[in-house]
């Protein structure tokens, strides 16, 4: 037996229901629609002060290149005003290569540290701490240079990150640590994004017979 009976009492229901509920459907639905609205307002706007500031920063590099002295005042002021979009962490990379380029090396790391703080990708991570090892190793801070290599990154990054140990274990004269990163390096497909790898090893190589050669010969 159906629970309605009667078109007439099914009608009935509703009507009693819609007397009960019909505010609140009718307020659930304004509801609804203003904050449907209101999530596409917020996505416009936050799409349109994404472009604003692309477009600044944008400009910020383009003008670097002819007016070198403004941009590290310009760049500073940047990153305080956008200090929480990924674009900080881009220009602190772009500051930290200015102040390579001028050997400035306690402002690179500086610089080349805030881009590893506020990187969006591990990606940009992982090209920030890279070029942070060979600051420190310009520095001679060797240890830090092997901290900041110890650090987990992309698998991606091994090649790289064993060539600068390579290089960093040279420099302290563990030719034999230098080799074995060099060999990792080159395992790990190095040689495609740095042909001098295997500069290095063989160069490593013959220095490493020739030390050998010459206790001999005296």
């Amino acid at each position: 037996m159906d629970i309605y009976q009667t078109e007439e009492q099914q009608v009935e229901a509703i009507k009693g229901y819609w007397q009960e509920n019909g505010n609140m459907i009718i307020a659930g639905i304004v509801l609804g629609f203003v904050g449907f609205i209101g999530f596409n307002y917020y996505k416009d706007n936050k799409l349109a002060d994404e472009m604003a500031i692309s477009n600044s920063y944008q400009a910020l590099i383009e003008n670097s290149a002819t007016d070198k002295e403004a941009f590290s005042e310009n760049a500073a002021k940047f990153i305080t005003e956008n200090s929480t979009t990924s674009y900080a962490s881009l220009t602190a990379l772009a500051l930290a290569k200015e102040a390579a380029r001028t050997q400035n090396w306690a402002e690179a790391q500086t610089q080349l540290m805030s881009a590893i703080a506020s990187a969006p990708t591990d990606g940009i991570k992982g090209i920030a701490s890279l070029r942070l090892a060979r600051v420190q190793i310009q520095l001679a801070q060797y240890e830090q240079a092997f901290a900041t290599l110890a650090k987990p990154l992309p698998e991606s990054f091994t090649a790289a990150v064993e060539e600068i140990k390579g290089d960093t274990y040279l420099l302290q004269g563990k030719k034999e640590l230098a080799r074995n990163s060099y060999q990792v390096a080159i395992a790990a497909d190095g040689l495609a994004s740095s042909p001098s790898l295997q500069m290095k090893l063989d160069d490593l190589a013959t220095a490493v017979k020739l030390t050998s050669i010459v206790p001999a010969v005296k």
